[in-house]
C-alpha cells in the first residue's frame, strides 16, 4: 500500500518474529489530523469567514524494528490559525498536517488565510488556499469568498473533502471532512467552519466537527478532537472576541500481536478486529 493510501483498520498483519514476541515486519496505519482555524472579531464589526479545517493525512508505513514514534497534536486557532500536527520517527517518513487557516476578520483583512484547508473570506474577499503546503494526495481545501454585498455574508471555511462555499445574500457553508475507518466505525474529520452573516442564519459547518457561523456577536467553537474549523460570528464583536478551532487528533492502527504497550501521553487505547488502536488527543509517543 503506497504512502499516505487510506486503508481500513484490521487489514494490517505481521510475518515474523523479533525479540520480547513483537511480530517483525508489521505495518502501522497513521490518520494525522491538524488543529482547525479560529476566527476573531475585532474593531466596530464582525462579520468572520469561517475557520479552515486542520490539514487530513494517513499514511500506512512498515515497521522492521524498534522504533521512537513521535506524536505531536496541533491545538485548534484561539482566534489564529491552528497548529500543526505530526508523526515521525528515526527511519519513518515524516508526515505533517498543517493547521487550518484562521476565519477573515472583516475590520483587519478580508481574505481567509492559507492552511491544511484555507479560512472563510469577509466581506467582498477571497477564500485562503487549501493544502498549503502542498502534499499529495491534497491534505485539504479551499476557503470560500464573499461578494460585496449590505448582507455581510460571510464565506465558509474549506474541509478536507470539500471546498468552503461562497457567501454573499446567504453565509457560505463549510466544507465537509473526509471519513476514515481506522478505528473500525467510519468517522469524519476536518469539516470546516460555517461563515457569519449579518442578519439570519450563519453558514452550516462541515460534517467533521465544523461549526456553524452566526448573526450574533458570539461564533461557535470547532469540536475538539477533530480538527474542525471555528464558525464565524456577524454583529459587533464582544471585546476579545476569539473563536478556536477544533484541537487535531493523531491515531495509529497496528497488528494486537505487535503491540508493544509502550506510550506516553496517554492515549485511549482500543481493539478493532485483529488490530489495535491507539488515539492520540494530545501529544506523546509509541515505542513499536
Amino acid at each position: 500500500m503506497p504512502l499516505n493510501s487510506t486503508r481500513g483498520a484490521g487489514s494490517a498483519k505481521g510475518f515474523g518474529f523479533g525479540g520480547g514476541g513483537i511480530s517483525y515486519p508489521f505495518d502501522i496505519e497513521f490518520l494525522v489530523v491538524a488543529g482547525g482555524g479560529g476566527t476573531n472579531q475585532s474593531g466596530n464589526a464582525g462579520y468572520n469567514g469561517g475557520g479552515g479545517a486542520g490539514g487530513f493525512r494517513t499514511s500506512t508505513q512498515s515497521i522492521t524494528g524498534t522504533k521512537v514514534i513521535t506524536v505531536t497534536v496541533g491545538d485548534g486557532g484561539n482566534g489564529v490559525s491552528g497548529a500543526d500536527s505530526s508523526i515521525s520517527g528515526s527511519g519513518l517518513t515524516t508526515i505533517t498536517s498543517a493547521g487550518g487557516g484562521k476565519g477573515a476578520s472583516y475590520t483587519v483583512s478580508q481574505n481567509g488565510s492559507t492552511g491544511g484547508s484555507g479560512g472563510g473570506a469577509s466581506y467582498d474577499g477571497t477564500g485562503g488556499a487549501g493544502n498549503t503546503p502542498n502534499t499529495s494526495p491534497s491534505q485539504g481545501n479551499n476557503g470560500g469568498g464573499s461578494t460585496n454585498t449590505p448582507d455581510y455574508g460571510c464565506g465558509g471555511g474549506g474541509g478536507a473533502g470539500a471546498v468552503g462555499t461562497t457567501g454573499g445574500a446567504t453565509a457560505g457553508n463549510g466544507g465537509n471532512g473526509t471519513a476514515s475507518s481506522i478505528t473500525g466505525p467510519s468517522v469524519f474529520y476536518a469539516g470546516g467552519g460555517g461563515g457569519a452573516i449579518n442578519a439570519g442564519a450563519g453558514g452550516t459547518g462541515g460534517t467533521g466537527g465544523g461549526a456553524a457561523g452566526t448573526s450574533t456577536s458570539t461564533g461557535n467553537p470547532g469540536i475538539v478532537n477533530t480538527g474542525g474549523g471555528a464558525g464565524g460570528a456577524g454583529g459587533a464583536p464582544a471585546p476579545n472576541a476569539s473563536v478556536s478551532g477544533g484541537k487535531g487528533v493523531v491515531i495509529l492502527s497496528m497488528p494486537l500481536k505487535s503491540f508493544s504497550g509502550k506510550v506516553t501521553g496517554s492515549p485511549t487505547e482500543s481493539t478493532s478486529g485483529i488490530n489495535k488502536i491507539l488515539v492520540f488527543n494530545g501529544s506523546g509517543s509509541y515505542t513499536a
